[in-house]
């Protein structure tokens, strides 16, 4: 019964026409970021530090080095977006619409169907960054070689080259840490759901959150309380790109992620229990 209910809900979340805009808006965004780079001179200051290194740039302004520069500002702006769009909606939309009094209505626990939707939430964050891996890809190989990857990322303290199969793996990589991201917004998003809220807030609330923890994590006199905020966790992906990869941060933002991820869905559980939705 369990996994017919979530096979339903993936059919009620994929049947709405709002769950794809994230897709379509990755879908147009990375086609014109590659167009931009093909056909102005953006690639300039590039080639002139991988030059200025000793390399030899055309190898390294590749279809990777492109759809890598593609997946910063997508992660850290649309991603949160669209992910907290559909964590917002999963229990709220519900409400609004009158549905979730005659679901309950079944004999189904209300545990039961948080934990369905939370899944399907989930199914959704890692098939939206897989759509943002693949159509990256897809449109800087439309209009690039295939070469090395050239990664440069300043609040990392990431300066990286890769030989193409490297490069291509680090790429893989780097989207499977992602989702990390993706499903923990999404949670976050979730819980503010599962309070008596509209759709849209449970959305703004979740990413007010996220904008907030980003500011404190980027004021110079907090640089010592980095490891408090839920931003700076979220960049774990980044790290998948350094020359040797840091596991052990990687192992402790995930787990610090597991544990934010497990108090969202508590507290939304809580809350959930006590509202009245049949009166």
């Amino acid at each position: 019964m369990f996994l017919l209910q979530f096979r339903n809900e993936l059919w009620k979340l994929f049947g709405k026409k709002r769950t794809y805009i994230g897709f379509v808006m990755f879908l147009l965004a990375q086609n014109v970021i590659a167009l931009v780079f093909k056909y102005t001179h953006a690639s300039r200051p590039m080639q002139r530090m991988l030059e200025a290194g000793g390399q030899v740039a055309e190898h390294y302004i590749s279809a990777l080095t492109i759809a890598t520069i593609m997946l910063v500002p997508s992660a850290a702006f649309l991603l949160p977006l669209y992910v907290a769009l559909i964590g917002g909606d999963l229990v709220a939309k519900e409400a609004e619409d009158g549905t979730l009094r005659m679901i309950l209505c079944r004999p189904v626990s209300r545990v039961r169907l948080l934990m369905v939707k939370f899944l399907a939430g989930v199914v959704f964050s890692l098939l939206l960054v897989a759509a943002l891996g693949v159509f990256g890809l897809t449109f800087s190989r439309m209009h690039f070689q295939w070469g090395g990857l050239f990664v440069w990322m300043p609040e990392q303290s990431i300066f990286s080259l890769f030989d193409p199969s490297t490069g291509l793996s680090r790429y893989v990589a780097g989207h499977l840490m992602l989702v990390s991201e993706a499903a923990s917004i999404m949670c976050l998003a979730f819980m503010f759901s599962c309070f008596n809220i509209k759709p849209a807030a449970a959305t703004i609330l979740a990413l007010s959150f996220v904008f907030v923890s980003f500011i404190m994590e980027h004021i110079p006199y907090f640089k010592d309380y980095q490891n408090w905020f839920f931003t700076h966790h979220l960049n774990l992906w980044q790290l998948v790109f350094a020359e040797t990869i840091p596991w052990w941060r990687i192992f402790q933002s995930l787990s610090l992620l597991a544990g934010f991820n497990a108090t969202f869905l508590t507290i939304g559980v809580a809350a959930f229990q006590v509202r009245d939705i049949k009166s």
